[in-house]
């Protein structure tokens, strides 16, 4: 209904968990470290929990997608199952054949059975278990039981168990004590933390077509308060949001949209400022008439007199001048004139901030860094596109745009106000900032104060790597990915004859620490990110660093 107004070519926030929106945050990649761990050599249970919808399920399917090809796997999604008909659905998901009205006995030792001929053969087996928190204390000891077929080094069958948090107090009771003690990793979900969330929507954006943002900051900040970092929740909310902004024929999505689909899904009434305000009137009426009241039965005149509000001095102050001596430091003349220098320049810094809220200004000013020109009549993408570069949108903080290390137009915000800004230049920890054509020198602290987390770069792509690579890809493809993944990992290259598993491997680490999927295989966006880590092109925040 809204694709094509919003630019997209797919639902991005389906709750279905589709594998081509696949995002790993930080607590995702750690949680499946710890899976993967616990499917080591020893084998056992390993525990997998957290609350409904922070995206245990996403973590076991990536999960499933890694385990190496011997590998035969059984996924119980309702474990509300007896003993018996836990088995036989084990057996049913092993492919493992028995007759009619088989018993306890029966099950287990086709089972066994089955467990130690793919052990000959040189495979391991692997039960996944969600929702796990149903399961009936003498199921789980059943498990365990049949768990206990062994060799003198590993496990024959390996258990992960994936549940919400009540699966942890069921593992405390006395009788699964047995069960407790071979759980060799595990490890509790937590929700998306604000910046993650951003990235998050942004990414499933990306994957449904979309580069611009379409989100605002304060959009992000009310929906990360109303889903506590949930990323199913979120989804619900954004879709919401979507309609809202559709049927209003609106861009971007502001937190008011967000405000309101939230509370629409969670069946919650919105808070509205007209009554926020009138609490905050009413309090304040009381107080005055307290203080007026107060000051003539005192018989103090000047007490009934308005107080006279003094600013407060802000506790880290951005650096908008030019550095000062520590010998000129010393003299409290000097000291007098560095406090109003610094006054000064940080009016001229708000007052440039806020009438910084034009993003062609701020891409003009890009584009002059690449000796290109805006076109009229034409998006600054376009007019990129058209002189032969690329336009880059991501969200992060200022530690990814300075890894980057490319110029970038930056989305900032001083207070309710929405700015655009350019990053020219970096100098340690000081960053030169234009708004509209005034350039100031900030401190990193100042940046990340006022960094709404959405940044675009403009970049000169390689057009000899726009082709996928994967396994059946030509040797010079594949010789030409090992190459830039060495110099990205600042590692000798290898001579590669074909996709081997350490090419792969390196390539699976590299999409891991991008968040992208982990498919082994370089699609546009890995290539994107690749390129972005190569290209010799172009202006650089700071000289000498690459990477």
């Amino acid at each position: 209904m809204y694709k094509a107004f919003f630019g997209l070519n797919d639902n991005p926030f389906s709750i279905a968990p589709n594998p081509h929106y696949l995002f790993l945050s930080d607590r995702h990649r750690e949680a499946l470290a710890h899976l993967t761990y616990g499917l080591g050599e020893t084998g056992g249970f390993v525990l997998l929990t957290g609350e409904v919808g922070t995206g245990k399920t996403t973590v076991s399917r990536c999960l499933l997608q890694q385990l190496p090809d011997n590998t035969d796997t059984a996924f119980i999604l309702n474990p509300s199952l007896t003993e018996q008909e836990l088995l036989a659905t084990l057996c049913d998901e092993l492919k493992i054949s028995y007759g009619d009205n088989p018993s306890l006995k029966q099950l287990t030792d086709l089972l066994s059975q089955y467990l130690l001929k793919n052990h000959e053969a040189g495979r391991n087996t692997v039960l996944i278990i969600d929702e796990a928190q149903h399961l009936r204390p003498e199921v789980l000891e059943q498990l365990r039981l049949l768990t206990n077929l062994e060799t003198d080094t590993k496990k024959l069958l390996q258990v992960i168990l994936i549940g919400q948090p009540e699966l942890q107090q069921l593992l405390k009771r006395q009788e699964l004590r047995q069960l407790a003690q071979r759980i060799t990793a595990r490890y509790h979900l937590l929700p998306l933390s604000e910046q993650e969330l951003g990235l998050y929507v942004q990414h499933r954006l990306q994957v449904a077509g979309r580069h611009e943002p379409l989100f605002t900051a304060k959009a992000i900040k009310a929906l990360h308060k109303a889903t506590g970092g949930i990323p199913r929740l979120s989804n619900l909310i954004c879709e919401r949001a979507l309609m809202a902004a559709y049927a209003q024929s609106k861009v971007p999505v502001d937190h008011k949209m967000v405000q309101t689909a939230a509370a629409e899904v969670l069946g919650e009434e919105p808070e509205t400022a007209r009554n926020w305000w009138s609490m905050v009137a009413g309090v304040g009426f009381v107080i005055a008439f307290g203080a007026v009241f107060y000051a003539l039965q005192s018989g103090d005149k000047s007490a009934a007199e308005p107080a006279t509000v003094q600013p407060v001095a802000a506790s880290s102050q951005p650096v908008v001048t030019e550095p000062v001596s520590t010998e000129a430091a010393n003299t409290e003349l000097a000291g007098n004139g560095t406090a109003q220098s610094n006054s000064l320049g940080q009016r001229q810094l708000q007052r440039a901030l806020e009438q910084s809220g034009n993003i062609d200004t701020a891409f003009a000013a890009l584009l002059g860094l690449w000796n290109r020109t805006p076109y009229q009549d034409m998006s600054p993408c376009q007019a990129a596109t058209l002189q032969g570069l690329a336009c880059f949108q991501q969200q992060g903080n200022s530690a990814s745009i300075l890894r980057l290390n490319y110029p970038a137009v930056v989305y900032l915000h001083s207070g309710s106000t929405e700015a655009f800004g350019t990053l020219i230049s970096r100098d340690g920890e000081e960053l030169l900032l234009q708004l509209g054509e005034q350039q100031f020198w900030v401190s990193r602290d100042w940046f990340e104060r006022h960094f709404s987390g959405v940044f675009e770069i403009l970049w000169q792509p390689d057009q000899d790597a726009s082709q996928p690579i994967g396994p059946h890809s030509s040797q010079p493809q594949l010789q030409w990915l090992e190459n830039s993944l060495a110099m990205v990992d600042k590692v000798p290259a290898r001579l590669v004859n074909g996709y081997d598993s350490q090419l792969e491997q390196r390539l699976k680490t590299f999409q891991r620490q991008h968040g992208l999927q982990a498919d082994g295989i370089a699609g546009s966006q890995t290539l994107t990110q690749l390129g972005l880590y190569l290209s010799q092109s172009g202006p650089r925040l700071s000289s000498g660093e690459q990477f």
